[in-house]
């Protein structure tokens, strides 16, 4: 049994391809002009899915970047001034040997003593040193300052908070980047407490006891070491960072490309379908003209 092709038919079939060509031209054409070829979910639901992860994962990766950076400003902070600590440590100690001579009378000790009240208050300014407003030595309390400058008694006295502060550096990477002003300058229950040594240093030169002067020598020696082991795990901790900085540089190219490979249209393939789509939609017209165009008066005849 044949089937009658009537010219409604064939008109709803041109339109419909007419439609069909189209549609893919002007996807076509939309994507080379945002340059993506996600567009709206429908144009890929699968791609769309790995390009929200991809999105997800870069958003995470800039914000542990980001902590990195921080993480590394403030270890360069503590490293610089853990450095200038210890050279005012070596100049405590080279007066410490200087005084310590019995040929000096005690003017010169008084000399000595103003410069050690000096190197401490020097010392106090250190330990309030701050990295985008936060105290660097004084743990989770970093807004708070630890040492009190107007008043040098109280130096050897003060304790500052010894908790962690901690930055993510990546997924399920938690990293303490602080050291206490206990670790690096003494806590006040040591002898080699440095705030403790220059008071007692000072009282000794102030009655002319050398063999007191004397005794606080081991003590500097103590605490320099002390202060020199805490530089170093500093220095361990910006290698680790480093490495960390380096992993997300390398992860965050790695998902750029994914990401690019997934959302990405490819202009020089997309302009030759592009250009073929068109020819095809302009030959549908044509076809579809002379299909569609005998009338009433064309059959009379």
């Amino acid at each position: 049994m044949s089937l009658r092709v009537t010219s409604n038919m064939m008109s709803t079939q041109l339109m419909h391809n007419l439609n069909h060509n189209l549609n893919a031209m002007s996807d076509q054409q939309n994507q080379m002009s945002t340059g993506r070829k996600l567009n709206k979910p429908s144009d890929d639901p699968v791609g769309v899915t790995y390009a929200l992860r991809y999105r997800s994962e870069l958003s995470s990766n800039d914000q542990y970047q980001r902590n990195v950076d921080a993480a590394l400003g403030w270890l360069d902070t503590t490293d610089s001034v853990m450095s200038q600590s210890e050279a005012v440590m070596s100049r405590i100690k080279a007066l410490t040997v200087q005084a310590s001579t019995g040929s000096n009378p005690q003017t010169a000790l008084d000399s000595i003593e103003s410069e050690l009240q000096q190197l401490k208050q020097q010392l106090g300014e250190l330990g309030n040193t701050q990295y985008n407003g936060k105290y660097i030595f004084n743990g989770q309390t970093y807004d708070k300052q630890p040492y009190n400058l107007g008043d040098p008694t109280s130096l050897a006295g003060t304790d500052t908070d010894t908790s962690g502060v901690e930055y993510t550096v990546g997924q399920g990477v938690t990293f303490q980047i602080n050291t206490s002003g206990n670790e690096f300058f003494g806590s006040k229950s040591e002898d080699d407490n440095i705030f403790n040594v220059i008071d007692k240093l000072s009282t000794a030169m102030k009655n002319g006891k050398y063999d007191d002067i004397s005794k606080e020598a081991a003590n500097i020696d103590s605490r320099l070491q002390k202060m020199v082991s805490v530089h170093a795990e500093v220095g361990a901790r910006t290698n680790r960072v480093e490495l960390m900085q380096n992993r997300l540089s390398d992860e965050n190219l790695n998902l750029t490309k994914l990401q690019s490979k997934t959302e990405d249209a490819d202009i020089a393939k997309l302009t030759i379908q592009s250009s073929v789509s068109a020819n095809i939609y302009q030959a549908s017209l044509s076809v579809g003209a002379k299909i569609i165009s005998p009338t009433l008066v064309d059959f009379i005849r």
